[in-house]
């Protein structure tokens, strides 16, 4: 359990019932997986293992069928691989897991299932992106942080 102080005075402890945690399969997704698995074993939490299938740079390319059928499969499967590891921390721990592949917008993607599933806290991994690239792109986990109605954990 989380315990919030506010001017030297415990607060009710924070308990997490369901957490989603965003892999995209880095290693610093790994990572947050990780802390995230911890903070669930601390209240025996629901584990949600997301990998979203970024589909918003294909959205204006023409593309043959075949190659995007094929494409699809394979990001379908290094999504399922990603969770993998999130599952097998998650259920080593005595947790209940469960793995959600999606494409879309990953940042909307992830808020989107936090809301329906009435998740307690996100945990995202950062790669630190910084300069022209961030702002030029943005970056998942902020834009998760920034629109988030739960707690976030972002992990570097």
């Amino acid at each position: 359990m989380v315990r919030n102080m506010e001017k030297g005075t415990k607060m009710k402890d924070k308990t997490y019932r369901q957490i989603l945690i965003a892999t995209d399969g880095s290693i610093t997704a790994e990572k947050a997986a990780d802390l995230g698995v911890k903070f669930a074993c601390q209240s025996g939490a629901k584990v949600y293992a997301m990998y979203v299938i970024d589909v918003t740079s294909y959205d204006s390319i023409l593309m043959d069928e075949s190659w995007t059928i094929d494409t699809c499969e394979e990001l379908e499967k290094k999504g399922h691989d990603a969770n993998i590891y999130v599952e097998k921390k998650a259920t080593a721990a005595g947790l209940e897991a469960e793995s959600i592949v999606l494409k879309g917008n990953p940042a909307e993607k992830i808020l989107d299932f936090a809301d329906e599933h009435d998740v307690d806290m996100i945990v995202v991994g950062s790669l630190g992106k910084s300069g022209i690239k961030r702002f030029a792109i943005g970056s998942v986990s902020e834009k998760v942080v920034r629109n988030a109605k739960v707690s976030v954990l972002v992990v570097r």
